[in-house]
């Protein structure tokens, strides 16, 4: 299973990232290839924050067109929204203790983290804090 990090989602839905391109391609083989795709409530909401925010964007998307991505998203039958199970606050709590930092965007890192090593997914990112994590298996498809 694929769990997507919201970096390379935004970078495939912003035109002027020079990411753009690979990140696009990238996610339309996800999208329409025959491994499930995990998506996070992390990710999502994290797409719809800052993909909405015009203080990043120059040209931001509206909250009706990252909502429609989203949805159209979760429609395919190749996806999942992936549910925690009842001991996720406790394996991110221990994933943060593993790296002993709590800073800046780790938290959701080892949210997204928590869920990929239940679902026994690989988290797809641009991010190499995930690196950080043990047991995490990570791919860069931008590499």
């Amino acid at each position: 299973m694929i769990v997507p990090d919201a970096n390379l989602l935004l970078y495939a839905y912003n035109t002027a990232s020079p990411f753009h391109t690979r990140a696009r391609d990238w996610w339309e083989v996800c999208l329409s290839g025959s491994e499930p795709v995990g998506l996070t409530q992390p990710v999502i909401f994290a797409f719809v924050r800052i993909g909405t925010s015009a203080r990043v964007f120059t040209d931001p998307l509206t909250l009706d067109e990252a909502s429609e991505h989203v949805k159209s998203w979760i429609e395919r039958r190749i996806t999942y929204v992936l549910q925690p199970h009842a001991d996720y606050v406790d394996r991110v709590l221990s994933l943060l203790a593993a790296v002993n930092s709590a800073g800046g965007n780790l938290v959701t890192d080892a949210q997204i983290a928590a869920l990929a090593i239940a679902y026994r997914a690989v988290v797809h990112t641009a991010d190499r804090d995930f690196l950080r994590f043990p047991g995490l298996s990570c791919h860069y498809p931008l590499d």
